[in-house]
C-alpha cells in the first residue's frame, strides 16, 4: 500500500470511534460479524476510509430504524451497491405503517379518563400492551387511538375491565391479521424483487406496490370485520328473538 494511500480520510480504529460515536468493542464486533469491511492493514496498523465510514452510517441507520443487526448482515450480503435503496424502502415502510405520535400522562389523567383509579387496572392496561410506565406517577400511551377508543367505550357503559380484555384481544387478532399481509407481500412481491437482484429501476414499483398494500389491506380489513359484526348480530339476535317467540308461544299454549 501506498503512503498517500492513509492521507487525510483513513483512520485508526481509535480515531474511527470518536468520529462515529461508536466503541471500538462494537466496531470489532461489527467486523466479525460481517457488517464492516476488514481496514487496510500497514505496519500491522488497520485504516479505515470513506467506505467504512459509510457503511457504518448506514448500519446505524438501519438499527435507528429498527432493523436487526442480522438482516442488516444479510441486506449487506445481498444488495451490493443498493443499499441505500434498502434504506430509503425501510423508511418508506415505517412511515406507511409509522406508528401514532405517543403521549405522556399521569395516573391522575387517566383516573378521569376512564372514571376509576383501580391500580389493577393499570397494571392490566400495562399487561395489555396500552400503557408503558415511565414513573411513580406518569405512563406513556402506546396506542393512543385504541386508549381513546376504549374511554369512549367505557363512556358507553361499558366496565373498563371488559373493554381492555376486549383490547387484548383485539391486538391479538391484528398480530395473525398483519402476518397474514407481510407474508402476502413477501412471497408474491418482495421475494421475485430479490431473486431478480434487486434491479434499481425497480425500487419506485416496489415503493408504489407496498403503498397500495397499505391502502388495500386497510380497506380489507375495515370489510371483513364490518361483515363479521353483522353476521355476529344476527346470529345473536336471531337466537333471542326465537327464544323470545317460544316463550310467547308457550306461554300462550299454556293459557285456559
Amino acid at each position: 500500500m501506498k503512503e498517500q494511500d492513509l492521507d487525510g480520510e483513513w483512520l485508526t480504529i481509535g480515531q474511527l470511534s470518536q468520529r462515529s460515536g461508536i466503541t471500538e468493542r462494537n466496531l470489532r464486533a461489527y467486523q466479525a460479524r460481517g457488517l464492516l469491511p476488514p481496514p487496510l492493514v500497514k505496519a500491522r496498523t488497520g485504516y479505515y476510509g470513506p467506505e467504512h465510514r459509510a457503511r457504518l452510517e448506514l448500519v446505524k441507520d438501519l438499527q435507528a430504524e429498527g432493523v436487526k443487526l442480522e438482516t442488516i448482515k444479510r441486506l449487506f450480503d445481498t444488495t451490493g451497491g443498493s443499499t441505500e435503496q434498502v434504506l430509503t424502502f425501510v423508511r418508506s415502510l415505517r412511515a406507511l405503517f409509522g406508528e401514532p405520535e405517543r403521549a405522556i400522562v399521569t395516573a391522575g389523567e387517566l383516573a378521569e379518563r376512564f372514571g376509576t383509579d383501580d391500580p389493577a387496572l393499570l397494571k392490566k392496561a400495562e399487561r395489555t400492551g396500552l400503557l408503558r410506565k415511565v414513573d411513580d406517577d406518569q405512563y406513556e400511551e402506546v396506542l393512543p387511538q385504541l386508549t381513546a377508543a376504549g374511554a369512549s367505550v367505557v363512556e358507553l357503559g361499558i366496565p373498563l375491565d371488559r373493554s381492555l380484555d376486549a383490547a387484548a384481544k383485539l391486538l391479538q387478532h391484528a398480530d395473525g391479521i398483519a402476518k397474514l399481509f407481510v407474508e402476502l407481500f413477501l412471497d408474491e412481491v418482495w421475494k421475485p424483487f430479490d431473486a431478480s437482484g434487486r434491479p434499481d429501476e425497480g425500487w419506485p414499483a416496489l415503493h408504489e406496490t407496498v403503498k397500495d398494500l397499505s391502502t388495500l389491506s386497510t380497506d380489507a380489513l375495515l370489510a371483513v370485520v364490518a361483515h363479521a359484526v353483522r353476521e355476529r348480530l344476527d346470529v345473536v339476535f336471531g337466537r333471542d328473538l326465537a327464544r323470545t317467540v317460544r316463550t310467547a308461544k308457550d306461554a300462550g299454549t299454556a293459557q285456559p
